[in-house]
């Protein structure tokens, strides 16, 4: 059974950073892309960014890019989100997800993957 906690998130003030990190547990880390996605009250799950099993390859929205970092570690079994300049439009629900039985491809389809995690709540203030 793979599981995925999240943590990390808070509050914090519009142009800050957070770093949110998902530890993984279950199954063989190292063969799974991870991504995150986010929902935000009233709105659905978006894709925020995703990355391959190495970490060679990473993939933004266009709304994130340049802001945020993806990055993984496979001897941590952890894959982390380093978001910078944060905007009040990135408060939401911070889901990290597992592509489990799909190819090393950094999918941003939200039905690629196969298990999330509970989420961790980003809230953004003036």
């Amino acid at each position: 059974q793979v599981q995925l906690v999240e943590s990390g998130g808070g509050l914090v003030q519009t142009g800050g950073s957070l770093r949110l990190s998902c530890v993984v547990s279950g199954g063989t880390f190292s063969r799974y892309a991870m991504a995150w996605f986010r929902q935000a009250p009233g709105k659905e799950r978006e894709f925020v960014s995703a990355i391959s099993w190495s970490g060679a390859n990473e993939y933004y929205a266009d709304s994130v890019k340049d802001r945020f970092t993806i990055s993984r570690s496979n001897d941590e079994n952890t894959v982390h989100l380093q978001m910078d300049s944060l905007k009040h439009e990135d408060a939401a629900v911070y889901y990290c997800a597992a592509d489990v039985y799909g190819s090393d491809y950094e999918s941003d389809f939200i039905g690629a993957y196969d298990y999330w995690g509970q989420g961790t709540q980003v809230t953004v203030s003036s």
